[in-house]
């Protein structure tokens, strides 16, 4: 027990090592070329086709939470919401934001404030599209559905923590024929977003936010870091399976 306590502190200590040395590559404007993901193509000119339909621009953050396991998913939709709110605070069209934990919408609020900085009256505008439906996943996905159905929703996105009630929502967008982006960690979801959505963030993609659309550098340096963790995981495996093979190791 100890020793797996240990081999997990001594990665930690070497995922942040590469952070802070990516991290510095990028900020002397080495970037890396990101390969392209579509979803994040597609999100970069939902605000303008909204716009231009005169109809609204609506973001699921789904039923995740700031304060358990799902934060993680939950922080992706905001990092979404970021970007979408410095667009809507140039063009003065906010996006309807839902989600079904009112921690989110919190971390919601806050996020649109930042983004409006001192213009407090436009960000008061805003404030009333950020709405908390439900707690419950079943009572959340029927109200998102009445809202695609009667706010003559644009353009979808929805991106969190999601379980079997996105199929309620996903199927509603997709009759309606919303430009739909969809994306979700969870593996039982994924089909669903696949059946539905348009374009999709599928796994660990949705944690890339940051990076593809405000391209922040401590955002691609992470993914810089998250991908030589990987190889350096995979050789020590490979690894200990050769060294076992030869009697180096006793299994």
């Amino acid at each position: 027990m100890a020793s797996s306590v240990l081999l997990a502190f001594l990665f930690l200590l070497l995922f942040l090592g590469l952070l802070l040395f990516f991290s510095a590559r990028v900020n002397r404007g080495q970037k890396p070329s990101l390969r392209r993901i579509q979803a994040f193509e597609a999100i970069k000119g939902f605000t303008g086709r909204a716009i231009e339909a005169g109809r609204a621009l609506h973001l699921s953050l789904g039923t995740g939470s700031m304060a358990d396991i799902t934060t993680a998913d939950s922080l992706a939709g905001l990092y979404t919401l970021d970007y979408l709110a410095d667009q809507s605070a140039t063009t003065g069209i906010p996006p309807i934001v839902s989600m079904a934990d009112p921690t989110v919408m919190l971390m919601a609020q806050n996020t649109v404030r930042s983004a409006y900085g001192s213009d407090k009256v436009k960000a008061a505008e805003a404030y009333r599209d950020i709405r908390w439906i439900a707690p419950q996943p079943a009572a959340y996905a029927a109200g998102v559905m009445n809202l695609l159905s009667l706010d003559e929703v644009e353009t979808n996105i929805m991106i969190g923590k999601f379980g079997d009630e996105y199929l309620l929502m996903g199927e509603t967008a997709a009759r309606r024929g919303t430009s739909h982006v969809g994306g979700a960690s969870d593996p039982n979801t994924l089909p669903f977003i696949y059946a539905t959505a348009q374009e999709t963030l599928l796994g660990e993609e949705i944690y890339a936010g940051g990076a593809y659309l405000q391209k922040r550098p401590v955002h691609i340096a992470s993914l810089l870091a998250q991908d030589t963790m990987r190889w350096i995981i995979g050789i020590v495996i490979l690894g200990g399976v050769a060294a076992t093979s030869l009697g180096i190791i006793n299994g």
